[in-house]
């Protein structure tokens, strides 16, 4: 009666999605042999982005850290608007293709391809992808198995994820009440979890911590929720327009804590305790304030035992609100926010995120341009 071995049944237990993904393609390769590569893409409707998130796959991957917008991907663009999947059977029609990841999938060696399109409730989420090193090997036989894998694949990926984006949905309004008082602008929250973002693909592109596209995802979602305990911070110490004296500046630095609380909270409520990335949000809100010298705040943490998230998001934080304008000050050029930051790279920030960020100058100014505060 109980001799039948579920093949998948470690999904069950707290992994993370690219996890969970590695599960799943080694139990369809008992099948389907041929199937080399599986990788999940997403779409960020407010910038148009594609990004690359978890894959599976025996060799080393041919594309990761890597963005684009879809509506430059004519390819993948006819996919969503045809809201049917795709094969290929010989990636080969794809070699004048310029687009980079075309490019990369067709270096490797790959010979055809599957792309089924991620819905949720009619709203489009991103790809699942299926590559084989043989030509012609997608028939309408494999296209079956595969249908069902691919969806069940879409539906970890996108109910995961829409439960953490329902937690960040309650924390964001939690965050908003803090901006009601607080005069840092939703402008500030999007700008610095972009450069949060530019800091860690960088980091990652140059092999300097060992980073994934999830981390990334992660720390550009959770990144805005940094300073979400100041809702807890009462109103003659958060609008107070001048300097904080001694017990002032102790009060305010209670908000890393008062923010880890409240996550704590969130986490429970939501019942995202097994949720693989949650320590990155908890990291971030509690030790954004933590410097390289041990001198931070609030449990005095330096170097390598601050959190990679957390010395990411300290670069981002502070150059964006040096180059801000406030009702208190003047914003900073660039020029002048990198030397503050390169002098601070000597004992306070972590100098990698803040070489990271000073090499991406150009993506900078379009982050600022586009999302400019308003008056």
């Amino acid at each position: 009666m109980y001799n039948h071995q579920d093949l998948l049944k470690e999904l069950n237990e707290n992994l993370s999605l690219n996890k969970k993904l590695n599960i799943i393609h080694s139990v369809l390769k008992q099948k389907l042999e041929f199937i080399d590569r599986i990788a999940v893409a997403l779409y960020d409707t407010k910038t148009d982005l594609l990004k690359t998130f978890i894959y599976s796959s025996s060799e080393e991957h041919p594309l990761t850290f890597y963005e684009a917008k879809l509506s430059e991907t004519s390819s993948l663009k006819e996919i969503v608007n045809l809201k049917r999947p795709r094969v290929v059977n010989d990636l080969a029609i794809f070699d004048r293709n310029k687009a980079k990841h075309s490019q990369k999938i067709l270096a490797s060696g790959y010979g055809s391809s599957y792309t089924l399109p991620m819905y949720l409730n009619g709203t489009f989420w991103g790809f699942v992808f299926f590559n084989s090193y043989q030509k012609n090997y997608f028939s309408d036989e494999i296209l079956f198995d595969l249908d069902i894998i691919g969806h069940l694949i879409s539906s970890i990926t996108t109910n995961e994820l829409r439960t953490v984006k329902t937690m960040l949905a309650a924390l964001k309004t939690a965050n908003d009440m803090v901006h009601y008082r607080d005069p840092e602008t939703g402008g500030h929250l999007n700008r610095m979890a972009r450069f949060s973002r530019l800091i860690a693909q960088d980091l990652a592109q140059h092999g300097i911590y060992k980073i994934t596209d999830e981390f990334i995802e992660w720390i550009y979602a959770f990144s805005p929720m940094h300073d979400v305990g100041k809702i807890g911070i009462p109103d003659n110490v958060l609008l107070k327009p001048g300097k904080l004296n001694t017990e002032e500046f102790e009060i305010m630095k209670t908000h890393t804590l008062k923010g880890q609380a409240i996550i704590n909270s969130m986490i429970e409520n939501f019942n995202l305790e097994s949720f693989d990335g949650i320590d990155i949000l908890r990291n971030i809100a509690t030790c954004h304030h933590e410097t390289m010298d041990g001198q931070g705040y609030p449990f005095g943490l330096k170097n390598g035992e601050i959190p990679l998230e957390a010395r990411i998001i300290a670069v981002a934080d502070i150059f964006d609100a040096l180059t801000s304008k406030r009702p208190y000050k003047l914003a900073w050029s660039n020029e002048d926010a990198f030397s503050l930051l390169e002098r601070l790279a000597k004992d306070k920030l972590d100098q990698n995120c803040v070489s990271a960020l000073m090499r991406n100058q150009d993506k900078i100014l379009e982050i600022q341009v586009k999302f400019q505060d308003t008056e």
